[in-house]
């Protein structure tokens, strides 16, 4: 069986769907409560390099985004996001699902479906 890893914040219902989803397929993921567990510059790029899509769907442009007068436009690229979240981990965009060489972002938590599917 392949490793499955899951960056997890508790309180996100996204993240707690994603795990149920996970549950449910039998899954016992190595779980990384990321506001508490940061994860570094390896992780970030790994992260990154995993996920289809551009580089900022990793940042959060939520409420606090907006309190840091932050710029969407500013974080497109993979080094401009792994700044950002170095400096601001509760920015990273939840639940982060690693399944061998692939990674998806599951929001809505179906998304981790495909994921699943394509690597069982």
């Amino acid at each position: 069986m392949a490793s499955v890893t899951i960056y997890h914040n508790p309180g996100c219902s996204k993240s707690r769907g994603a795990l149920e989803i996970l549950g449910r397929r039998g899954i016992e993921p190595e779980v990384v409560e990321y506001l508490d567990h940061h994860p570094g510059r390896a992780d970030l790029e790994r992260i990154l390099s995993l996920l289809s899509g551009d580089p900022g769907e990793l940042v959060r442009k939520d409420k606090r985004f907006r309190e840091l007068g932050l710029e969407a436009s500013d974080y497109q690229t993979a080094e401009a996001v792994v700044g950002l979240l170095l400096a601001h981990p509760e920015l990273m965009e939840r639940p982060v699902v690693i399944r061998d060489d692939r990674a998806v972002i599951a929001r809505p938590p179906e998304k981790l479906e495909e994921l699943l599917q394509e690597t069982a």
